[in-house]
């Protein structure tokens, strides 16, 4: 798997939601902080975001707002009166759940909003999924749900997608220089590909066409940590994923991510989770098939609108 594939895969828990909201004159919605991540899409007229902290953005149609850590925030009319009313607004909303129990650093280093401005010809990718999904709301049919499911998931990847391009784009350090670095990138490739391999930083470097040195060097300044430090931490964070969601033995686990004995495996389990393997399961066993309903939203026309 490639490397956003796989952060994606370890912190989604649940289905996601989203439902359309239509909005007209004075109106004010808002959003109570939650474990997930919420979306906002503006299908037509304009609105404004408030944050806790911060000025407000105004969001124009096509416009796209992800808050990847479930801050509290509302949306309101855009900037209207009583006396001025303002031109009907739709929004398409939904919310995904995340597992925060092991964040990976890339979703730590989100701001708490993204926002994808509409502009002609970016992000076609992500312009085709909210058209979909936007589409499979308007007039669900046979096999709705299934085609929810599977579109929210892609706007979910394209979202991230977008934001990390946009970031690497403007030359930003951190997580998004880190997966458009060739060298970093292959090696973090390598790592999430083949877990269990016994790698040293001299075979990252190899996979990275860079000596020892300055593969280490680079890797570090790139993604915060030397490459050796991140490898043990994906590993053990594969292990939690695997002992929430499966029933395969400790053995079985400690293999898949790269230790020869369950005792190595437990001993680094619980330095790192401060937990041992077995009563790691016990104490997630609830969370192998959550609800589906996420609370971030309200069901379709029940949204607090005042």
């Amino acid at each position: 798997m490639d490397v956003l594939s796989d952060v994606i895969a370890s912190l989604r828990s649940g289905r996601p939601f989203a439902n359309r909201e239509d909005r007209a004159g004075t109106w004010h919605t808002p959003f109570a902080p939650f474990a997930g991540a919420g979306f906002h899409i503006v299908l037509g007229g304009s609105c404004e975001l408030l944050m806790p902290a911060g000025p407000s953005l105004t969001l124009n149609i096509g416009d796209v707002v992800l808050t990847p850590h479930g801050t509290q925030h509302t949306l309101r009319d855009h900037g209207r009166t009583d006396a001025d009313p303002g031109g009907p607004t739709s929004l398409l909303c939904g919310a995904y759940r995340l597992d925060r129990t092991r964040s990976h650093p890339l979703l730590s280093a989100l701001p708490d909003v993204i926002h994808l401005r509409a502009q002609f010809g970016r992000h076609p990718a992500l312009r085709s999924a909210v058209s979909l999904l936007g589409d499979e709301l308007e007039d669900p049919g046979q096999g709705s749900s299934a085609a929810l499911s599977t579109l929210l998931d892609l706007l979910l990847v394209y979202i991230l997608r977008a934001w990390l391009k946009d970031e690497a784009d403007r030359g930003a350090p951190g997580w998004s220089a880190a997966l458009a670095d060739p060298a970093v990138g292959a090696a973090l490739g390598a790592m999430h590909e083949s877990p269990a391999r016994a790698w040293t930083v001299e075979d990252l470097g190899r996979q990275a066409n860079l000596s020892r040195a300055a593969f280490a060097r680079r890797f570090t300044a790139l993604v915060g940590e030397p490459p050796l430090t991140y490898l043990t931490w994906w590993r053990l964070s594969v292990a939690a994923r695997l002992l929430k969601e499966g029933d395969a033995s400790l053995e079985s686990v400690a293999q898949h991510v790269g230790y020869g004995s369950r005792y190595a495996f437990a001993n680094a389990f619980k330095r790192e989770h401060g937990i041992s393997p077995g009563r790691y399961r016990l104490t997630h066993a609830g969370e192998r098939h959550p609800g589906r309903r996420c609370p971030h939203h309200h069901p379709p026309g029940t949204g607090a609108a005042a």
